[in-house]
Order: structure tokens, then sequence, then C-alpha cells
């Protein structure tokens, strides 16, 4: 997402007079949960050739379970073609782990994003570790923000997809 019109223009004017500043970075995406409209479903990556669509739970922080979904997501990739199928990853709760930006699988989620998975982080559980921080955590860059996971679940099975908690 690009930055705000005036930190554009504060680093123009600090790079014009010689000096250098650092501006907040949101590598995640935040238009879903900006614009969200329960009634309209949106998406980060544009499949219109999608004929499946099929949604993975990830709520528990079990990396092994993490490995699963992510194993799970390749395998829908493999059987039905790049492009053919929508996927949709889902993390909340201590699954939410698994979209951290230190994440050990971080390297496999930025592979299933370049073919087309979609990775939603819970904006719910982000406030939560907040609460506890005192900052919202920083996640992969392929990760966008939704408002709640279990919302996200139930407008995604509305439109049809198939549901999985691997």
């Amino acid at each position: 997402m690009s930055a705000k019109p005036w930190t554009r223009f504060a680093a123009a004017a600090a790079l014009t007079a010689g000096f250098a500043i650092a501006l907040p970075a949101q590598a995640e995406h935040w238009e879903i949960q900006k614009h969200w409209n329960y009634d309209k479903i949106a998406y980060i990556h544009d499949l219109p050739f999608a004929e499946k669509k099929i949604v993975l739970q990830v709520s528990q922080g079990d990396k092994e379970r993490w490995g699963l979904a992510l194993n799970n997501a390749a395998n829908l990739l493999q059987y039905w073609g790049q492009g053919k199928v929508r996927v949709v990853l889902v993390a909340y709760g201590p699954g939410l782990g698994m979209l951290l930006a230190n994440s050990p699988v971080a390297k496999r989620i930025q592979s299933l994003d370049a073919e087309g998975v979609e990775f939603d982080a819970c904006y719910q559980t982000m406030l939560g570790m907040k609460h506890k921080t005192g900052k919202l955590p920083k996640l992969v860059p392929q990760a966008a923000v939704v408002p709640g996971g279990i919302v996200r679940l139930m407008q995604l099975q509305e439109d049809h997809f198939d549901y999985v908690k691997p």
C-alpha cells in the first residue's frame, strides 16, 4: 500500500534538503480491511479463471500444522492448476504466528503467494497482540489484513468456498 500523500511530500522534502528520514513501512496489504464490505467480497489476487474455491483455516500455533496447510495449498495448485483454483488461507488466534514477518514458513508463503494463494491475517488477533506488546505485529509482506478471521471464514463460505481445517 502506498504511503499517505503527506509522508511522500515529507520524504521528498527531506531528501531535497540533503537528509533522509525513516518512513513507517506497511509491508502487509490493508486494502481489504480498509474497504471492508461483508456483502462485497474482495481479494488480493485477480484470478478470473478460478473454477474452484477453497479456504484453509489456520488457528493453531503448531508449526507442523502450518506446514500441512501450506502443503494443502501447494497440492491444490498442482492438482487444479495455477489460476484455476482460488486458495485463501485465513490465520487467526495462535495461527497468526504463521504470518508474522519472522515466521519459519515465510519463504513458503512468499512462493505460494506468487502462485496466487491469498494469506489473510485477522485484525482482531493483531489488536490482541498490540494490547500485550504495545504495537501491531509485523506481518509477512504477502499478508492481507481482514477485520476478523472467523468473519472472513463466514464470508468465504457464504460465497461457496469449500472449507478445510488442516
